[in-house]
């Protein structure tokens, strides 16, 4: 499992783009979607909205189980990845590309975010 470089992630499995005009991208790794199973069903937040980094801002729903998404940064939802919510297999597929699941304003940095190589090492010693 290859980890983007340029990416930087949480110990909740998100993954975090670094911000083009203030606004990052935001989804859940490979690890996280394995780990899931087929994920069935994604509840993300509302454009509008605001989440809070380390706080839950929706779920994503698999065949094995319900787990929460959490915002690894604090912000405004400015999109929602609607093909996603249309196909949520694409969270497996293509967790990395066309599997992300929202966009935000950043309104701070992110404190508790960690590098490709630091996710690497939490991941396996979660193993």
């Amino acid at each position: 499992m290859s980890n983007p470089q340029q990416l930087r992630y949480t110990k909740e499995h998100e993954w975090l783009s670094a911000a083009e005009d203030g606004v990052a991208t935001v989804g859940i790794t490979e690890y996280a979607a394995n780990a899931l199973g087929d994920v069935v069903y994604a509840q993300l937040p509302e454009v509008g909205g605001t989440v809070t980094e380390g706080e839950t801002c929706g779920e994503l729903e698999s065949t094995k189980s319900v787990s929460d998404l959490y915002s690894p940064v604090s912000g405004e939802v400015v999109e929602a990845n609607q093909d996603v919510v249309d196909d949520p297999s694409l969270v497996n597929s293509a967790p990395f590309e066309g599997g992300w699941l929202f966009k935000v304003r950043i309104s701070a940095e992110p404190t508790d975010v960690l590098s490709a190589e630091d996710y690497a090492a939490f991941t396996h010693s979660d193993n």
